[in-house]
Protein backbone atom coordinates (compact mmCIF):
# COMPACT_ATOMS: atom_id res chain seq x y z
CA UNK A 1 0.00 0.00 0.00
CA UNK A 2 2.79 2.42 0.92
CA UNK A 3 4.62 1.78 -2.39
CA UNK A 4 1.42 2.60 -4.28
CA UNK A 5 0.85 5.78 -2.23
CA UNK A 6 4.45 6.87 -2.92
CA UNK A 7 3.85 6.61 -6.70
CA UNK A 8 0.58 8.56 -6.45
CA UNK A 9 2.27 11.15 -4.26
CA UNK A 10 5.19 11.68 -6.67
CA UNK A 11 2.94 11.91 -9.74
CA UNK A 12 0.54 14.36 -8.08
CA UNK A 13 3.26 16.82 -7.07
CA UNK A 14 5.54 16.40 -10.09
CA UNK A 15 2.96 16.70 -12.86
CA UNK A 16 -0.06 18.51 -11.36
CA UNK A 17 0.61 20.57 -8.25
CA UNK A 18 3.99 21.89 -9.38
CA UNK A 19 2.20 23.67 -12.25
CA UNK A 20 -0.93 24.67 -10.31
CA UNK A 21 0.79 26.05 -7.20
CA UNK A 22 3.47 28.05 -8.99
CA UNK A 23 1.00 29.13 -11.68
CA UNK A 24 -1.59 30.33 -9.18
CA UNK A 25 0.97 32.18 -7.09
CA UNK A 26 2.46 33.97 -10.09
CA UNK A 27 -0.95 34.75 -11.61
CA UNK A 28 -2.34 36.30 -8.43
CA UNK A 29 0.93 38.13 -7.75
CA UNK A 30 0.50 39.86 -11.12
CA UNK A 31 -3.27 40.43 -10.72
CA UNK A 32 -2.84 42.02 -7.25
CA UNK A 33 0.40 43.83 -8.19
CA UNK A 34 2.35 41.97 -5.53
CA UNK A 35 -0.13 42.58 -2.72
CA UNK A 36 1.74 40.18 -0.41
CA UNK A 37 4.71 42.58 -0.30
CA UNK A 38 3.13 45.88 -1.32
CA UNK A 39 0.57 45.99 1.51
CA UNK A 40 2.50 44.04 4.14
CA UNK A 41 2.47 47.09 6.44
CA UNK A 42 -1.36 47.20 6.25
CA UNK A 43 -1.51 43.54 7.22
CA UNK A 44 0.59 44.17 10.33
CA UNK A 45 -1.72 47.05 11.35
CA UNK A 46 -4.85 44.95 10.75
CA UNK A 47 -3.42 42.11 12.83
CA UNK A 48 -3.46 44.38 15.89
CA UNK A 49 -7.14 45.41 15.51
CA UNK A 50 -9.38 44.36 18.40
CA UNK A 51 -12.63 42.47 17.81
CA UNK A 52 -15.86 44.01 19.20
CA UNK A 53 -17.94 42.23 21.83
CA UNK A 54 -21.02 40.25 20.81
CA UNK A 55 -24.61 41.14 21.68
CA UNK A 56 -24.41 39.05 24.86
CA UNK A 57 -21.06 40.50 25.91
CA UNK A 58 -19.21 37.49 24.49
CA UNK A 59 -15.88 38.26 22.85
CA UNK A 60 -15.69 37.56 19.13
CA UNK A 61 -12.70 36.07 17.34
CA UNK A 62 -10.16 38.83 16.68
CA UNK A 63 -8.01 39.13 13.57
CA UNK A 64 -4.99 38.18 15.69
CA UNK A 65 -6.72 35.07 17.11
CA UNK A 66 -7.71 33.95 13.61
CA UNK A 67 -4.09 34.51 12.55
CA UNK A 68 -2.84 32.41 15.47
CA UNK A 69 -5.32 29.60 14.79
CA UNK A 70 -4.10 29.40 11.19
CA UNK A 71 -0.48 29.80 12.28
CA UNK A 72 -1.00 27.07 14.88
CA UNK A 73 -2.03 24.71 12.11
CA UNK A 74 0.83 25.83 9.86
CA UNK A 75 3.49 25.88 12.57
CA UNK A 76 3.73 22.24 13.45
CA UNK A 77 6.21 19.45 13.09
CA UNK A 78 6.39 20.27 9.37
CA UNK A 79 8.54 23.24 10.37
CA UNK A 80 10.98 20.97 12.19
CA UNK A 81 10.73 17.35 11.00
CA UNK A 82 9.43 18.39 7.56
CA UNK A 83 12.40 20.65 6.84
CA UNK A 84 14.82 17.95 7.99
CA UNK A 85 13.09 15.43 5.71
CA UNK A 86 13.22 17.86 2.77
CA UNK A 87 16.95 18.58 3.18
CA UNK A 88 17.78 14.89 3.71
CA UNK A 89 15.84 13.85 0.58
CA UNK A 90 16.28 16.81 -1.78
CA UNK A 91 19.44 18.47 -0.51
CA UNK A 92 19.95 22.05 0.73
CA UNK A 93 18.43 23.45 -2.48
CA UNK A 94 14.97 22.45 -1.26
CA UNK A 95 15.18 25.39 1.17
CA UNK A 96 15.32 27.89 -1.72
CA UNK A 97 12.16 26.46 -3.27
CA UNK A 98 10.39 26.64 0.09
CA UNK A 99 11.33 30.32 0.33
CA UNK A 100 10.09 30.95 -3.20
CA UNK A 101 6.79 29.15 -2.50
CA UNK A 102 6.23 31.35 0.55
CA UNK A 103 6.75 34.63 -1.32
CA UNK A 104 4.81 33.63 -4.43
CA UNK A 105 2.19 31.68 -2.49
CA UNK A 106 1.44 34.71 -0.32
CA UNK A 107 -0.72 36.06 -3.17
CA UNK A 108 -2.77 32.85 -3.28
CA UNK A 109 -3.16 32.99 0.51
CA UNK A 110 -4.47 36.55 0.21
CA UNK A 111 -7.05 35.61 -2.44
CA UNK A 112 -8.46 32.54 -0.65
CA UNK A 113 -8.68 34.24 2.75
CA UNK A 114 -10.34 37.36 1.31
CA UNK A 115 -12.91 35.13 -0.43
CA UNK A 116 -13.55 33.29 2.85
CA UNK A 117 -14.30 36.62 4.56
CA UNK A 118 -16.62 37.79 1.76
CA UNK A 119 -18.68 34.58 1.74
CA UNK A 120 -18.64 33.71 5.46
CA UNK A 121 -21.90 32.98 7.29
CA UNK A 122 -23.26 33.91 10.70
CA UNK A 123 -23.28 31.12 13.29
CA UNK A 124 -24.90 32.49 16.45
CA UNK A 125 -22.59 35.20 17.76
CA UNK A 126 -19.67 34.02 15.58
CA UNK A 127 -18.78 33.56 11.92
CA UNK A 128 -17.61 30.52 10.03
CA UNK A 129 -16.65 29.89 6.44
CA UNK A 130 -13.93 28.66 4.12
CA UNK A 131 -13.61 27.17 0.63
CA UNK A 132 -16.63 24.88 1.05
CA UNK A 133 -18.75 27.94 1.80
CA UNK A 134 -17.54 30.04 -1.13
CA UNK A 135 -17.92 27.04 -3.45
CA UNK A 136 -21.58 26.81 -2.43
CA UNK A 137 -22.43 30.54 -2.22
CA UNK A 138 -20.38 31.91 -5.13
CA UNK A 139 -20.48 28.96 -7.54
CA UNK A 140 -23.79 27.43 -6.44
CA UNK A 141 -22.07 24.02 -6.26
CA UNK A 142 -22.82 22.51 -2.86
CA UNK A 143 -21.64 19.09 -4.04
CA UNK A 144 -18.21 20.57 -4.74
CA UNK A 145 -18.17 22.17 -1.30
CA UNK A 146 -18.97 18.79 0.26
CA UNK A 147 -16.22 17.09 -1.78
CA UNK A 148 -13.70 19.67 -0.56
CA UNK A 149 -14.98 19.40 3.02
CA UNK A 150 -14.53 15.62 3.00
CA UNK A 151 -10.98 15.98 1.60
CA UNK A 152 -10.09 18.57 4.27
CA UNK A 153 -11.53 16.46 7.08
CA UNK A 154 -9.56 13.38 5.98
CA UNK A 155 -6.41 15.49 5.53
CA UNK A 156 -6.47 17.51 8.76
CA UNK A 157 -8.42 15.44 11.26
CA UNK A 158 -6.83 12.12 10.33
CA UNK A 159 -3.78 12.60 8.06
CA UNK A 160 -2.15 15.70 9.57
CA UNK A 161 -3.20 15.04 13.15
CA UNK A 162 -2.02 11.45 12.93
CA UNK A 163 1.30 12.76 11.59
CA UNK A 164 1.64 15.40 14.32
CA UNK A 165 0.96 12.73 16.93
CA UNK A 166 3.53 10.41 15.32
CA UNK A 167 6.22 13.12 15.31
CA UNK A 168 5.60 13.96 18.97
CA UNK A 169 5.86 10.31 19.89
CA UNK A 170 8.98 9.68 17.78
CA UNK A 171 10.81 12.62 19.38
CA UNK A 172 11.11 10.43 22.51
CA UNK A 173 13.18 7.76 20.72
CA UNK A 174 16.35 9.55 21.84
CA UNK A 175 15.46 8.98 25.50
CA UNK A 176 14.09 5.43 25.45
CA UNK A 177 16.10 2.49 24.03
CA UNK A 178 14.17 0.23 21.63
CA UNK A 179 11.33 2.76 21.80
CA UNK A 180 9.09 1.18 19.15
CA UNK A 181 8.75 -2.13 20.97
CA UNK A 182 7.73 -0.56 24.30
CA UNK A 183 4.29 0.54 25.49
CA UNK A 184 5.39 4.20 25.61
CA UNK A 185 3.96 5.15 22.17
CA UNK A 186 0.56 3.93 23.34
CA UNK A 187 0.81 5.94 26.57
CA UNK A 188 1.89 9.05 24.66
CA UNK A 189 -1.00 8.59 22.24
CA UNK A 190 -3.47 8.28 25.11
CA UNK A 191 -2.18 11.44 26.86
CA UNK A 192 -2.24 13.46 23.63
CA UNK A 193 -5.74 12.27 22.83
CA UNK A 194 -6.98 13.19 26.32
CA UNK A 195 -5.40 16.68 26.19
CA UNK A 196 -6.86 17.36 22.74
CA UNK A 197 -10.31 16.19 23.86
CA UNK A 198 -10.19 18.65 26.77
CA UNK A 199 -9.55 21.54 24.37
CA UNK A 200 -11.89 20.67 21.49
CA UNK A 201 -14.87 20.03 23.73
CA UNK A 202 -14.24 23.46 25.24
CA UNK A 203 -15.24 25.36 22.09
CA UNK A 204 -13.68 27.99 19.81
CA UNK A 205 -12.64 30.32 22.64
CA UNK A 206 -10.58 27.64 24.37
CA UNK A 207 -8.99 26.85 20.99
CA UNK A 208 -8.33 30.56 20.41
CA UNK A 209 -6.78 30.99 23.86
CA UNK A 210 -4.48 27.96 23.53
CA UNK A 211 -3.23 29.01 20.10
CA UNK A 212 -2.92 32.77 20.78
CA UNK A 213 -0.77 32.11 23.88
CA UNK A 214 1.26 29.01 22.98
CA UNK A 215 2.10 29.77 19.34
CA UNK A 216 3.62 33.28 19.72
CA UNK A 217 5.70 32.32 22.75
CA UNK A 218 7.11 29.16 21.20
CA UNK A 219 7.66 30.80 17.79
CA UNK A 220 9.68 33.65 19.33
CA UNK A 221 11.80 31.28 21.44
CA UNK A 222 12.42 28.99 18.47
CA UNK A 223 13.43 31.89 16.18
CA UNK A 224 15.78 33.23 18.88
CA UNK A 225 17.49 29.83 19.11
CA UNK A 226 17.85 29.88 15.33
CA UNK A 227 19.37 33.39 15.43
CA UNK A 228 21.71 32.35 18.25
CA UNK A 229 22.88 29.39 16.17
CA UNK A 230 23.48 31.64 13.16
CA UNK A 231 25.42 34.27 15.13
CA UNK A 232 27.62 31.64 16.76
CA UNK A 233 28.37 30.14 13.33
CA UNK A 234 28.76 33.30 11.23
CA UNK A 235 31.76 31.88 9.44
CA UNK A 236 29.62 29.01 8.13
CA UNK A 237 26.85 31.17 6.64
CA UNK A 238 28.52 31.95 3.25
CA UNK A 239 29.05 28.22 2.73
CA UNK A 240 25.45 27.45 3.73
CA UNK A 241 23.89 30.00 1.37
CA UNK A 242 26.18 28.87 -1.44
CA UNK A 243 25.02 25.28 -0.86
CA UNK A 244 21.36 26.31 -0.94
CA UNK A 245 21.59 28.24 -4.22
CA UNK A 246 23.94 25.81 -5.99
CA UNK A 247 21.79 22.82 -5.07
CA UNK A 248 18.54 24.61 -5.96
CA UNK A 249 19.60 24.83 -9.61
CA UNK A 250 21.37 21.50 -9.96
CA UNK A 251 19.88 20.62 -13.37
CA UNK A 252 21.92 17.44 -13.69
CA UNK A 253 20.26 16.10 -10.51
CA UNK A 254 16.84 17.14 -11.86
CA UNK A 255 17.48 15.24 -15.10
CA UNK A 256 17.92 12.09 -13.02
CA UNK A 257 14.35 12.36 -11.77
CA UNK A 258 12.24 15.45 -11.09
CA UNK A 259 10.16 13.71 -8.41
CA UNK A 260 13.13 13.42 -6.06
CA UNK A 261 14.71 16.77 -6.93
CA UNK A 262 15.12 19.78 -4.65
CA UNK A 263 12.43 21.59 -6.68
CA UNK A 264 9.59 19.14 -6.08
CA UNK A 265 10.59 18.23 -2.53
CA UNK A 266 10.98 21.92 -1.65
CA UNK A 267 7.56 22.80 -3.09
CA UNK A 268 5.93 19.79 -1.43
CA UNK A 269 7.37 20.53 2.00
CA UNK A 270 6.76 24.25 1.46
CA UNK A 271 3.07 23.57 0.81
CA UNK A 272 2.84 21.25 3.80
CA UNK A 273 4.42 23.95 5.93
CA UNK A 274 2.76 27.22 4.81
CA UNK A 275 -0.45 25.82 3.22
CA UNK A 276 -0.74 28.77 0.80
CA UNK A 277 -3.49 28.07 -1.76
CA UNK A 278 -4.40 24.82 -0.09
CA UNK A 279 -7.74 26.00 1.28
CA UNK A 280 -7.08 25.41 4.98
CA UNK A 281 -6.29 28.88 6.39
CA UNK A 282 -9.52 30.43 4.97
CA UNK A 283 -11.44 28.39 7.55
CA UNK A 284 -9.74 30.40 10.29
CA UNK A 285 -9.85 33.66 8.31
CA UNK A 286 -13.62 33.51 8.04
CA UNK A 287 -14.05 33.42 11.82
CA UNK A 288 -12.43 36.84 12.37
CA UNK A 289 -14.46 40.00 13.03
CA UNK A 290 -13.01 42.68 10.71
CA UNK A 291 -14.41 45.77 8.99
CA UNK A 292 -13.18 44.82 5.50
CA UNK A 293 -12.52 41.35 4.00
CA UNK A 294 -9.20 42.47 2.51
CA UNK A 295 -7.78 43.15 5.97
CA UNK A 296 -7.94 39.48 6.94
CA UNK A 297 -6.55 38.49 3.56
CA UNK A 298 -3.51 40.67 4.31
CA UNK A 299 -3.19 39.23 7.81
CA UNK A 300 -3.06 35.68 6.45
CA UNK A 301 -0.10 36.62 4.25
CA UNK A 302 1.81 37.35 7.47
CA UNK A 303 1.08 33.81 8.68
CA UNK A 304 2.70 32.37 5.54
CA UNK A 305 5.79 34.52 6.05
CA UNK A 306 6.05 33.73 9.78
CA UNK A 307 5.85 30.05 9.01
CA UNK A 308 8.32 29.69 6.15
CA UNK A 309 10.60 32.72 6.07
CA UNK A 310 11.13 32.77 9.85
CA UNK A 311 10.47 29.39 11.47
CA UNK A 312 11.37 27.05 8.59
CA UNK A 313 14.48 29.13 7.89
CA UNK A 314 15.47 28.80 11.56
CA UNK A 315 15.31 25.01 11.29
CA UNK A 316 17.20 25.01 7.97
CA UNK A 317 20.03 27.11 9.40
CA UNK A 318 20.29 24.93 12.52
CA UNK A 319 20.66 21.88 10.27
CA UNK A 320 23.01 23.29 7.64
CA UNK A 321 25.54 24.99 9.94
CA UNK A 322 25.84 21.89 12.13
CA UNK A 323 28.03 19.90 9.76
CA UNK A 324 25.72 16.90 10.22
CA UNK A 325 24.58 15.51 6.87
CA UNK A 326 21.04 14.27 6.45
CA UNK A 327 20.30 11.09 4.57
CA UNK A 328 16.83 9.99 3.55
CA UNK A 329 15.71 6.91 5.47
CA UNK A 330 18.84 6.93 7.66
CA UNK A 331 19.27 10.39 9.19
CA UNK A 332 16.13 12.44 8.62
CA UNK A 333 13.11 13.79 10.48
CA UNK A 334 13.37 14.38 14.23
CA UNK A 335 16.64 12.39 14.78
CA UNK A 336 18.38 14.60 12.18
CA UNK A 337 17.23 17.79 13.94
CA UNK A 338 18.23 16.45 17.36
CA UNK A 339 21.72 15.48 16.12
CA UNK A 340 22.20 18.87 14.45
CA UNK A 341 21.07 20.98 17.41
CA UNK A 342 23.26 18.91 19.74
CA UNK A 343 26.27 19.66 17.52
CA UNK A 344 25.37 23.38 17.51
CA UNK A 345 24.62 24.17 21.15
CA UNK A 346 25.24 20.99 23.15
CA UNK A 347 23.07 18.32 24.70
CA UNK A 348 20.49 20.74 26.13
CA UNK A 349 19.45 21.57 22.55
CA UNK A 350 18.03 18.07 22.14
CA UNK A 351 15.67 18.65 25.06
CA UNK A 352 14.65 22.02 23.61
CA UNK A 353 13.81 20.42 20.24
CA UNK A 354 11.77 17.73 21.97
CA UNK A 355 9.83 20.38 23.89
CA UNK A 356 9.37 22.44 20.69
CA UNK A 357 8.01 19.40 18.85
CA UNK A 358 5.41 18.83 21.57
CA UNK A 359 4.41 22.52 21.81
CA UNK A 360 4.19 23.16 18.07
CA UNK A 361 2.54 19.84 17.29
CA UNK A 362 -0.06 20.16 20.05
CA UNK A 363 -1.04 23.63 18.83
CA UNK A 364 -1.34 22.10 15.34
CA UNK A 365 -3.62 19.35 16.64
CA UNK A 366 -5.94 22.06 17.97
CA UNK A 367 -5.72 24.29 14.86
CA UNK A 368 -6.27 21.34 12.52
CA UNK A 369 -9.34 20.27 14.47
CA UNK A 370 -10.81 23.80 14.17
CA UNK A 371 -10.60 23.56 10.37
CA UNK A 372 -12.20 20.12 10.30
CA UNK A 373 -15.04 21.12 12.64
CA UNK A 374 -16.04 24.03 10.39
CA UNK A 375 -16.33 21.62 7.47
CA UNK A 376 -18.28 19.01 9.45
CA UNK A 377 -20.80 21.76 10.26
CA UNK A 378 -20.94 22.66 6.56
CA UNK A 379 -21.90 19.10 5.63
CA UNK A 380 -24.50 18.79 8.42
CA UNK A 381 -25.04 21.01 11.45
CA UNK A 382 -25.75 18.21 13.92
CA UNK A 383 -24.57 18.01 17.52
CA UNK A 384 -24.63 14.18 17.39
CA UNK A 385 -22.54 14.08 14.22
CA UNK A 386 -20.10 16.62 15.68
CA UNK A 387 -19.58 14.61 18.86
CA UNK A 388 -19.09 11.37 16.90
CA UNK A 389 -16.57 13.19 14.72
CA UNK A 390 -14.70 14.46 17.77
CA UNK A 391 -14.38 10.89 19.05
CA UNK A 392 -12.86 9.76 15.72
CA UNK A 393 -10.42 12.72 15.82
CA UNK A 394 -9.24 11.73 19.27
CA UNK A 395 -8.87 8.09 18.10
CA UNK A 396 -6.74 9.21 15.11
CA UNK A 397 -4.38 11.05 17.46
CA UNK A 398 -4.12 7.99 19.70
CA UNK A 399 -3.34 5.68 16.75
CA UNK A 400 -1.01 8.17 15.03
CA UNK A 401 1.46 7.99 17.91
CA UNK A 402 2.02 4.32 17.02
CA UNK A 403 2.01 4.61 13.20
CA UNK A 404 4.58 4.15 10.42
CA UNK A 405 6.69 7.16 9.38
CA UNK A 406 6.56 6.93 5.57
CA UNK A 407 2.90 5.87 5.49
CA UNK A 408 1.86 8.90 7.58
CA UNK A 409 3.80 11.34 5.38
CA UNK A 410 2.33 9.82 2.19
CA UNK A 411 -1.27 9.99 3.46
CA UNK A 412 -0.81 13.60 4.58
CA UNK A 413 0.82 14.62 1.27
CA UNK A 414 -1.85 13.00 -0.93
CA UNK A 415 -4.88 14.32 0.93
CA UNK A 416 -3.24 17.77 1.10
CA UNK A 417 -2.57 17.67 -2.65
CA UNK A 418 -6.15 16.67 -3.45
CA UNK A 419 -7.46 19.60 -1.38
CA UNK A 420 -5.06 22.01 -3.05
CA UNK A 421 -6.09 20.93 -6.57
CA UNK A 422 -9.79 21.57 -5.85
CA UNK A 423 -9.20 24.88 -4.09
CA UNK A 424 -6.73 26.33 -6.62
CA UNK A 425 -9.06 25.62 -9.54
CA UNK A 426 -11.91 27.32 -7.65
CA UNK A 427 -9.93 30.44 -6.67
CA UNK A 428 -8.91 30.81 -10.32
CA UNK A 429 -12.65 31.08 -11.06
CA UNK A 430 -13.45 33.41 -8.13
CA UNK A 431 -10.22 35.42 -7.97
CA UNK A 432 -11.78 38.46 -9.69
CA UNK A 433 -14.08 38.94 -6.69
CA UNK A 434 -11.12 39.21 -4.30
CA UNK A 435 -9.31 41.54 -6.72
CA UNK A 436 -12.40 43.81 -6.85
CA UNK A 437 -12.49 43.84 -3.04
CA UNK A 438 -8.79 44.80 -3.01
CA UNK A 439 -9.43 47.71 -5.40
CA UNK A 440 -12.36 48.84 -3.23
CA UNK A 441 -10.16 48.72 -0.12
CA UNK A 442 -7.37 50.71 -1.74
CA UNK A 443 -9.82 53.29 -3.14
CA UNK A 444 -11.28 53.85 0.36
CA UNK A 445 -7.82 54.14 1.87
CA UNK A 446 -6.88 56.74 -0.74
CA UNK A 447 -9.90 58.87 0.18
CA UNK A 448 -9.01 58.74 3.89
CA UNK A 449 -11.42 58.13 6.76
CA UNK A 450 -12.74 54.76 7.99
CA UNK A 451 -12.57 51.70 5.71
CA UNK A 452 -15.94 49.92 5.46
CA UNK A 453 -17.40 47.26 3.20
CA UNK A 454 -20.75 46.03 1.90
CA UNK A 455 -21.25 43.18 -0.55
CA UNK A 456 -23.11 45.54 -2.88
CA UNK A 457 -19.95 47.66 -3.18
CA UNK A 458 -18.43 45.04 -5.48
CA UNK A 459 -21.70 43.75 -6.98
CA UNK A 460 -22.35 40.83 -4.64
CA UNK A 461 -25.63 40.14 -2.86
CA UNK A 462 -26.62 37.61 -0.19
CA UNK A 463 -23.67 38.10 2.15
CA UNK A 464 -23.34 39.05 5.82
CA UNK A 465 -21.73 42.31 4.66
CA UNK A 466 -24.79 44.60 4.62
Amino acid sequence: MNDFLTKVNDAMYTYVLLILLVGAGLYFTVRTRGVQLRLLKDGIKSMLDKAPEGENGEKKVSSFQALMISTASRVGTGNIAGIATAIAAGGPGAVFWMWLMAVVGGASAFIESTLAQIYKIKDGDHFRGGPSYYMQKALGRRWLGILFAVALIICFAYGFNGLQSFNMSSSLEYYIPDYGSTCVPMIVGFLLAAATAFVIWGGVHRIGFITSVLVPVMAVIYILIGLFTMFTHLGELPRVFALIFENAFDFRAMAGGLAGSAVVIGIKRGLFSNEAGMGSAPNASASAEVDHPVKQGLVQVISVFIDTLLICSSTAMMLLVSGIEGQSGVMDGIPYVQAAISANVGGWGIHFITFSIFAFAFSSLVGNYFYAESNILFIKDSRLLLNLFRITCVAAIFLGAQADFSLMWNLADITMGFMAIINILVIFLLGNTAVRALKHYEAQKKKGGPVTFRGEDIGINDTVWK
